[in-house]
């Protein structure tokens, strides 16, 4: 692995990224976008399994231009730089919902937690989104030629956004769990699991682990479609393409993909 300039990182984290099968990484006190620099340096051609970290984003984004927020020392914010292969290219959709995955699979590893996948890729705990992915493609011409699979966990309050900034509850790992987190370690525990389940991102087993820690099955839901359509359902699953299935009051089952905005749980009457 090698280790890149401009900034010496923290022991722990040296440490902590020991002997991942990590091609480079790049450390930064303070970045405007982890995305944004891992896509630099895909263009400048950086090879498959880069990693770009930061203890800060001042200009961190997530989903469909939102802004996300990380301050130093309390989130993680980190971008793995992936070059697709031919046979990976078809599953290409699911790349969101991997990262998303790779953290609630490490929450439950670590510490035994239940999180869940409000559809497609946010992470909850308790009802509340502790983390969010944002993956970004280089293309040349119809061909995706590089992956900026970026993700930022909320870890400690300090991580939790402005309550200005909110269109659904944040909070942290730590109150989820209720002592603080080792950040570094907890990095580890994510990578370990994003790279192993790369080869079955486009496999049933991984639609099957999608599915199961998806959030609100069995619920009612209303979601909001560009133009501010909404649609209100039960929550039913998953089609085998990675689609929310939703039953209406009518009977019928629509079936919503990539074209959602907004995704909030209906609360029932006493």
């Amino acid at each position: 692995m090698q280790e890149m300039p401009p900034f010496p990182p923290p022991e722990d984290l040296r440490w902590a990224l020991r002997g991942l099968p990590l091609s480079a990484w790049w450390y930064f006190p303070a970045v405007g976008s982890t995305n944004a620099v891992a896509l630099t340096w895909a263009e400048a051609g950086a090879p498959d399994g880069c990693l770009v970290l930061a203890d800060e984003q001042t200009q961190g984004r997530g989903r469909l231009g939102r802004r996300w927020y990380t301050p130093p020392g309390a989130a993680l914010a980190f971008t793995v730089l992936l070059r697709p292969l031919p046979d990976e290219v078809p599953a290409l959709s699911r790349w969101a919902v991997w990262g998303g995955l790779a953290v609630a699979l490490a929450l439950e590893r670590q510490w035994g937690v239940r999180p869940r996948l409000k559809w497609p890729n946010d992470v909850l705990l308790e009802g509340r989104k502790v983390a969010g992915v944002l993956a970004e493609t280089l293309w040349q011409g119809d061909r995706p030629r590089a992956v900026a699979l970026g993700i930022g966990v909320n870890l400690a309050p300090q991580a939790v956004p402005p309550e200005a900034w909110l269109d659904f509850p944040a909070g942290c790992v730590a109150d989820a769990v209720g002592r603080p987190v080792a950040r570094w370690a907890f990095l580890r525990f994510v990578l370990e699991t994003l790279l192993a389940w790369r080869t079955r991102v486009p496999t049933k087993a991984f639609l099957e682990a999608w599915e199961a820690r998806l959030a609100y099955r069995g619920q009612p839901v209303q979601a909001t479609l560009p133009g501010g359509e909404w649609v209100q359902g039960v929550v039913e699953g998953l089609t085998s393409q990675g689609a929310l299935r939703l039953r209406l009051p009518s009977g019928a089952v629509r079936v919503l993909r990539d074209t959602v905005t907004h995704l909030r749980p209906i609360a029932e009457e006493a």
